[in-house]
């Protein structure tokens, strides 16, 4: 039996690199003399390095589980890859290669691929130690949003609808503790209490939505550091894996990085005491982005900023919470009770960014005051 699973397993993995090499000469690659490697640590997308004698690609297969309509994604890419060669020519933007047949994604084994340059000399992170690093990406992704700040978001289609809506996620756990059962209810009951507790945070965003309060921009949606290219001293090139580029908040983005930059600890850790709010990533965050958007953000926008945070930290957390009341349905878990550890960690990471606020309007106002200076 043994062997007739390994033999299986090699007959995939032998079909699987086929269809590789079928990729590649869909885009007059020849696969004898490109080697094709895993790449990354994303858990969404495939990703190869393809390798040849003088030149890189990178290679992804597009989740369709997670993204019903991938063309979406091409046709999002192409717009801003044509509005940029205009406006901004001289930005850095990794957008993906035309194959033989004039598409931008190849359909094979049921999968959509794609296939874009490999941007020489550059890297990724995969989490920061250094504030100039969060300052770094910060700055970037404020670049791309700042030069797509007049592109007519109204073109962009939603890849992932209602991705970033804080009060579809409080209705979806409200619905999940209607039907878990007794004993997950039990367990994550402090969980909960944590939900009812900042309430606040989901009306403030009921109300900016309801009044119009803020503009919809071009927003990334997903601004983890391994999502910024570096280039060997350490300076930002580009932002990357544009998926999830589309209509959006700019609390999207800040609440993001607020959410995965300020801590050292990351999602997974189940040592609370070891989540720690870092002001200086806070300042580096801060400073970065508003150096490339400062000059277009809406006053209601700049007051947002240090909410930014509190909302996208809430909803992970909520995310979490429901998943684990659901049964573990969506995130993939490691161990009974995984789910439930990322929410108290989340929520963990949310009070003790409430307890910095102090520290962090200091800083906004310190700031500002040294550029008026």
């Amino acid at each position: 039996m043994r062997e007739a699973v390994y033999s299986y397993s090699v007959y995939l993995s032998f079909n699987y690199i086929k269809m590789l090499h079928q990729i590649l000469k869909a885009y007059n690659l020849d696969p004898d003399i490109y080697k094709i490697d895993p790449f990354g640590s994303g858990l969404i997308n495939h990703t190869w390095k393809i390798t040849g004698p003088a030149s890189q690609y990178i290679l992804q297969r597009i989740n369709k589980d997670v993204f019903k309509k991938p063309l979406d994604i091409a046709e999002n890419v192409l717009k801003l890859e044509t509005y940029l060669k205009k406006h901004a020519p001289e930005y850095l933007f990794a957008a993906p290669i035309q194959a033989s047949n004039g598409e931008y994604m190849i359909c094979a084994d049921n999968g959509y691929f794609r296939l874009s340059p490999f941007v020489s000399n550059s890297h990724t992170l995969n989490f920061l130690t250094q504030s100039t690093e969060a300052y770094e990406a910060a700055r970037q992704f404020g670049k791309f949003t700042y030069l797509l700040n007049d592109f007519d978001v109204s073109l962009l289609k939603y890849t992932l609808t209602d991705f970033h809506n804080l009060t579809l996620r409080i209705n979806q756990f409200e619905e999940s503790l209607r039907k878990a059962d007794r004993s997950r209810l039990q367990q994550a009951r402090e969980a909960i209490k944590q939900v009812e507790t900042h309430r606040e945070i989901g009306r403030i965003y009921e109300r900016i939505v309801n009044e119009n309060s803020l503009p919809l921009r071009v927003i990334h949606h997903d601004t983890k550091i391994s999502n910024v290219l570096f280039d060997a001293d350490g300076r930002g090139l580009c932002v990357i894996d544009l998926d999830t580029v589309m209509p959006g908040y700019f609390i999207s983005d800040i609440g993001d990085m607020m959410r995965t930059y300020l801590s050292e600890a990351s999602e997974e850790e189940n040592n609370l005491d070891k989540i720690v709010v870092r002001e200086a990533f806070f300042s580096a965050i801060y400073a970065g982005y508003t150096e490339q958007m400062g000059g277009v953000l809406h006053p209601a926008e700049k007051e947002l900023f240090i909410y930014a945070g509190k909302f996208m930290i809430y909803m992970q957390a909520i995310r979490f919470l429901t998943d684990f009341l659901n049964g573990d349905i969506y995130y993939p878990t490691n161990y009974p009770g995984h789910n439930l550890v990322r929410a108290n960690n989340q929520f963990t990471l949310l009070n003790r960014y409430i307890e910095a606020e102090p520290k962090f309007k200091e800083i906004v106002i310190q700031f500002e005051k040294s550029i008026l200076d």
